[in-house]
């Protein structure tokens, strides 16, 4: 199966380049970056060795699509997408903090709320909660982001006594996310979805915070299917979701959570093809557009060309 891994290029007025977990980001001169979404997969902050095809694509379309829909309610770094795997937009100084918002209690939030903690990132979770129950009101619990290893939860007084952000950005911070979260979440219920959680990133150009990379993606976002979301929850099931929670619980399964002296298991064909299919599933079902197949055969060449099109 073809798939696009990473990319080595040298573009016109490339300054840096960094590679991500998902992402390879160009730095271009005038503060622009181009960032080609690759079809690496990632879990538990670990890159898995195999691509799932046509990913990346998902994710740069997802994001694009999401990031035009909001961009009057919140500015974002965005600028243009001259390829479906590539977006080019303003270069920001980072703010060192993922923003997590959660409308129910499921993963990584469950799991701490399942060892008997009812206290996440300074916020109150009430007892009494099952797996995947809403909150009376959604929640915001930011992370460090971290260069290695896996993301570590974080308070709001800790982001303000460390630095990483001033009083003024977090409050924000803390606005953008909730008025991005509400519109994705009234977004995802018109089409059968609910946003059960997402996490955004941001950074600040000419003194204004802006929304960066990725929004309501699979890779960010947890999505609920809400036809069957009541009778599953009575049942006390597991719901339907459409996100990459599925790859993590495979992974669980098979004995690997990210740490030390686990092995990563194979992914066979026939599950990498699951996955994508997962992914595809999930653009069509939340923007409500056919998802078009791009060729792959020299998916190097095409992003390649893309690129120095549009620069």
């Amino acid at each position: 199966m073809h798939a696009l891994v990473e990319t080595h290029f040298n573009l016109p007025g490339q300054t840096a380049f960094y590679k991500g977990k998902v992402r390879d980001v160009y730095s271009l001169s005038g503060d622009v970056l181009a960032m080609v979404a690759c079809d690496r997969i990632s879990a538990f902050d670990v890159v898995l060795p195999k691509p799932i095809p046509y990913k990346g694509q998902v994710l740069n379309q997802i994001a694009a699509f999401f990031l035009k829909e909001t961009a009057s309610m919140v500015p974002n770094w965005l600028i243009s997408t001259p390829d479906p795997n590539v977006s080019i937009g303003h270069k920001c100084r980072p703010l060192p903090v993922e923003m997590v918002i959660r409308g129910y209690l499921a993963g990584h939030a469950w799991r701490e709320y399942k060892s008997g903690k009812r206290i996440i990132c300074g916020v109150a979770m009430p007892d009494g909660m099952r797996e995947n129950d809403p909150f009376p009101e959604p929640i915001i619990t930011p992370t460090i982001k971290a260069s290695e290893g896996h993301d570590e939860d974080i308070t709001r007084d800790e982001i303000l006594k460390q630095g990483l952000a001033t009083e003024e950005e977090y409050l924000q911070l803390e606005n953008y996310t909730r008025m991005l979260y509400r519109f994705g979440a009234d977004f995802a219920n018109k089409r059968g979805l609910i946003l059960v959680d997402t996490k955004y990133e941001f950074g600040v150009k000419d003194g204004k915070v802006m929304l960066m990379d990725e929004i309501h993606t699979p890779d960010s976002s947890r999505y609920f299917y809400k036809d069957t979301y009541e009778e599953i929850q009575s049942r006390d099931q597991q719901q339907r979701q459409l996100s990459k929670e599925f790859v993590r619980q495979w992974l669980i399964a098979n004995g690997f959570q990210g740490r030390d002296g686990e092995q990563i298991p194979d992914m066979d064909n026939a599950f990498i093809e699951t996955i994508s299919n997962r992914y595809i599933e999930l653009y069509e079902h939340v923007t409500g557009l056919a998802f078009i197949k791009q060729d792959y055969q020299n998916v190097e060449k095409r992003v390649e060309a893309a690129l120095l099109g549009a620069l």
